[in-house]
């Protein structure tokens, strides 16, 4: 028998106030994603790998923390990102598979950056451009 997960449907008061589409993935730039056992075990499947595989690839052990963490590449705009984030699309290229902290992010009905990202987009006069953290 299957479960169903029903998402409710947003208050007034809780309506989503920022858009990740127009967003240049600034979350994904976090210096640390954490992620747990359930997090690596779905990001298995989805590349059909053992779990062993998938921690080896694309987590790596912050000892500061003492926490798995997704592994980062390099990117043009914030120095480093996320693995997973599509460079030219700046969208996450396993969606489906994202660790819980991805999911659960921003955990509210608006996002910091995005709010900082529409602030500096009218400040500028420019719709695309991207506040960077590169000196």
């Amino acid at each position: 028998m299957t479960t169903r997960r029903t998402i409710p449907i947003a208050s007034k008061a809780q309506r989503v106030t920022y858009s990740c589409e127009k967003c240049p993935a600034y979350c994904c730039t976090y210096p640390l994603i954490e992620v747990g056992k359930r997090d690596i075990a779905r990001i298995a499947r989805h590349f059909e790998l053992s779990y062993e595989q998938a921690e080896e690839r694309f987590t790596k052990y912050d000892k500061e923390e003492k926490v798995r963490a997704l592994r980062h590449r390099a990117d043009e705009h914030f120095g480093t990102a996320c693995q997973f984030l599509h460079r030219e699309t700046r969208r996450c290229t396993i969606y489906e598979a994202r660790p819980g902290a991805c999911r659960d992010y921003p955990n509210g009905s608006s996002c910091g950056y995005y709010d900082f990202l529409k602030f500096e987009r009218e400040h500028q006069g420019d719709e695309e451009f991207i506040a960077t953290t590169n000196a």
